[in-house]
């Protein structure tokens, strides 16, 4: 939204960032070494302050600057909670806390300029300037766009995991890959393995093409066996081919939400569960997706695919609130783009007919939001589909070469 409408981002780092807050509840602790009253060795400090350590240290905080937001004028999203944002006569400002690290951006750069000084005043921060890199992700601004990137991490970890010199691969996964909970030996060392994907699961912050796979070897955190590290390492040999991939924002594009949503019936071959994702563009880049594994057997194609469009319409619901809060209206229905006709028509279809009982009411929400008239559901074919979140999750170029 920021780059689409030639907003600033801005960054600001809290110093001390958990000294700041204040406790609520009693809290003792031992008083410290070197610092133990001799004649009263045997007693306790009770703390006045947050300490680092605490539980309480970041709950504290954000109430601390969460209450000191509210009465500077500023609003708490519903959909977000770490979101706050400030409307008035002369303009919008946008705050996103993540710990110590705040994102301010708007269209008013002076009262931009009025709330960094308020901040600075209240508590000991540091001016970072505009926004270059943020949790581990690159923000490369230039006149199109804002690219937002991940290639310092996945060096690091491959160079930890000993994956510097493997041989490249153009694909996430293979084609027709079917997991087993059985077959073949254990992995000797499991926590590496929960390293590796937990490394991974990080990584789809930035690039949802990783998402399937990376979902699929999650599932064998307990008991992996050498297929699923197999994978994974067939997963780190894709992410070295597309180091230089992430997710781009075009300046100025127009602001629409399209969702795209996808399932299959009976492919897991250990419990025929069925596995669930969804994608979510603003503009000209991606903002939400997923990778689910359900927890209901479908008896049909059309009931899978059914299912997973009413979860991507709880999704559209709160984008809907969080763009709201942010001040953008969305007037138009959301257009989801989903590649089962009969899913479609079931959707559009205002009666209940038998056939469809044994689905769960709440799985019927999808109807309720398409006769609404807030979401329209539209028929894709697969290839088209996938192309279409491959060309924004790669590239044109790299599209072509997959």
């Amino acid at each position: 939204m920021a780059t689409a409408k030639g907003w600033l981002l801005h960054q600001m780092d809290v110093k001390n960032v958990f000294l700041h807050g204040d406790l609520r509840e009693e809290v003792y602790m031992e008083q410290p070494p070197s610092y133990v009253d001799q004649t009263h060795p045997n007693l306790v400090c009770r703390l006045k302050k947050v300490l680092y350590s605490l539980k309480q240290a970041p709950r504290a905080w954000f109430d601390k600057i969460g209450q000191y937001l509210v009465t500077s004028g500023f609003q708490t999203s519903n959909a977000k909670f770490s979101l706050y944002v400030k409307k008035t006569d002369h303009g919008i400002v946008v705050i996103v806390i993540c710990v110590d690290d705040l994102i301010i951006t708007g269209n008013s750069d002076a009262n931009i300029f009025d709330l960094k000084k308020l901040l600075k005043q209240k508590f000991e921060m540091k001016d970072l300037g505009k926004l270059c890199y943020f949790l581990g992700i690159e923000v490369i601004k230039s006149p199109k766009g804002i690219w937002l990137l991940q290639r310092q991490y996945p060096l690091n970890k491959l160079f930890e995991y000993g994956m510097t010199s493997c041989k490249p691969i153009s694909i996430p996964l293979e084609q027709n890959v079917k997991f087993s909970s059985h077959e073949r030996d254990l992995v000797e060392d499991t926590t590496m393995y929960r390293h590796i994907v937990g490394s991974l699961i990080y990584m789809t912050i930035t690039r949802p093409d990783l998402s399937y796979g990376v979902g699929m070897v999650s599932q064998f955190m307990q008991t992996p066996r050498k297929p699923h590290l197999d994978v994974v390492r067939h997963i780190l040999r894709y992410i070295k081919h597309t180091l230089q991939c992430g997710i781009f924002y075009e300046a100025k594009s127009q602001l629409q939400v399209h969702g795209y949503t996808n399932a299959n019936w009976a492919d897991n071959v250990l419990d025929r569960r069925l596995t669930s994702g969804f994608m979510f563009s603003f503009g000209s880049g991606d903002v939400s997706w997923s990778s689910k594994k359900q927890p209901t057997v479908a008896l049909s194609s059309m009931e899978a695919e059914y299912r997973g469009a009413a979860i991507i319409a709880c999704e559209v619901v709160w984008l809907q609130k969080l763009f709201s809060d942010l001040g953008q209206s969305m007037d138009a229905p959301v257009v989801i783009y989903c590649d089962n006709i009969n899913s479609i028509l079931l959707a559009n279809n205002s009666v209940y007919h038998d056939r469809t009982k044994h689905i769960e009411v709440h799985y019927h929400f999808i109807k309720e939001k398409v006769l609404a008239k807030e979401i329209d559901l539209i028929h894709v074919s697969t290839e088209d589909q996938v192309a279409n979140i491959f060309t924004k999750a790669l590239g044109t170029d790299k599209l072509k070469k997959f």
